[in-house]
């Protein structure tokens, strides 16, 4: 757990910019601030935390309770790194470090753990107090530009030009998803030319495009398709998602979007399967529409045999021919295994968030960058994802305590 007070004072003539306000940047900064240094966090939005708090909307995930083990596989990739970063601060400690801003946590039934207010604004608020009483100090609307000649930072902000240097700095400058919220992935023109290696930001926990006959377009646009289980390649999971004129968004497609993201950037297509009656086996299956339709139209008959209406019987009329209707195996193995052609990703900026930013062999094992000492990066400007359920929240946390105590590190060391 972090301590209320400052630990040590052989820092206190030392300061850090940490430049972005969001998680990873304020836990970086908190770190620092309770050892003593003089931390000031620049940003350029007129408030902190804008895309914390917009995640938080309908309730702040902040972390999930599943074991510490299957928690990090979630990271795919990059599990190994950030494994590093949750040895010191895993999802029990999130939790105790809420408490200790006056914030207790519950468990919900799918096993994410949210604040018992759900809001993400009284935590945002108690943990910028508590930075405050530790002597940091914020500057809103600053937007970074760089470095000039004798390596001062170079901010635009309301009143002109400022230029500011300091002992070491933590860039926490996020992806490229809600650019309006501050994440607008400006910064990778300015690491590049230092030398930093950038993979290319992509859309992460996204919808994607579908060709939707105009019919499906106009009838079904925001229906939720409930109770389904998707598969692809490895990947299998029951949720829900929903329907959207331009394709397909929504909690369990998020969950898979890294794997058809990547399969459409490798072959320019992906093809997911739908299993539109989970709670049934094919064989079930069969034996029910083998049953004599008699008047009934088809739709009628699917309803009455096996409850499917609505959306998922849309979803067979738009991708099997009126044959396979009429074949009770054929029509089986599409209810059970339906495919659907999907053709790209949503725009970035609609995406929660990004995958690519500062690769990880471009830093050390404190995050800071190899090329520029005294720099290090945090949070979702690296370049990793997760999908939604409180793994990015937790992870963004933990790369801002590994960047702040390594900031330290080097300031001994200096």
């Amino acid at each position: 757990m972090i301590a209320q007070k400052p630990l040590y004072n052989r820092f206190m003539n030392k300061s850090v910019i940490v430049i972005g306000g969001g998680p990873a940047g304020l836990m970086a900064a908190e770190v620092l601030s309770l050892r003593g240094v003089k931390v000031d966090v620049y940003d350029s939005m007129s408030s902190l935390g804008r895309k914390f708090l917009l995640a938080g909307k309908s309730g702040l995930n902040l972390t999930h309770s599943e074991p510490l083990e299957k928690f990090i596989t979630r990271y795919g990739k990059r599990k190994a790194e950030i494994q590093q970063w949750l040895t010191d601060f895993t999802p029990d400690d999130l939790r105790e470090w809420a408490r200790g801003l006056g914030v207790e946590t519950f468990v919900g039934t799918s096993g994410r753990v949210f604040p018992i207010e759900m809001k993400a604004s009284p935590l945002l608020r108690a943990w910028l107090k508590r930075l405050e009483e530790a002597g940091v100090e914020f500057h809103l609307r600053h937007q970074w530009q760089g470095w000039d000649e004798g390596q001062a930072l170079i901010f635009a902000a309301p009143d002109g030009i400022t230029r500011v240097k300091a002992d070491a700095v933590i860039l926490a400058l996020g992806g490229g998803s809600w650019a309006r919220l501050g994440s607008d992935g400006k910064w990778i023109g300015t690491l590049t030319q230092m030398g930093a290696e950038v993979a290319p930001l992509k859309p992460a926990n996204c919808g994607f495009d579908i060709a939707w006959s105009e019919h499906l377009r106009a009838k079904f646009d925001g229906s939720p398709l409930k109770s389904v289980v998707l598969s692809f390649g490895d990947f299998q999971r029951q949720g829900e998602f929903i329907i959207t004129k331009e394709g397909v968004e929504g909690s369990l497609i998020y969950a898979a979007s890294a794997f058809i993201r990547d399969e459409i950037e490798a072959k320019g297509k992906a093809i997911i399967h739908l299993d539109l009656l989970p709670d049934k086996t094919k064989e079930q299956v069969i034996e029910k529409l083998s049953k004599p339709r008699g008047s009934r139209s088809m739709s009628s008959f699917l309803e009455k045999a096996l409850g499917l209406k609505g959306v998922k019987v849309a979803l067979l009329h738009e991708f099997i021919s009126k044959d396979d209707f009429a074949n009770a195996e054929k029509l089986s193995t599409f209810i059970k295994a339906l495919p659907i052609p999907v053709i790209a990703p949503r725009p970035l900026d609609e995406a929660i968030s990004s995958a690519g930013g500062v690769t990880f062999e471009s830093v050390d094992e404190n995050l800071m960058l190899k090329k520029f000492p005294g720099v290090f990066c945090a949070g979702e400007m690296l370049d990793w994802d997760a999908p939604t359920g409180g793994y990015l929240i937790t992870a963004c946390m933990a790369s801002g305590r590994v960047a702040g105590a390594g900031a330290a590190q080097w300031l001994t060391n200096k």
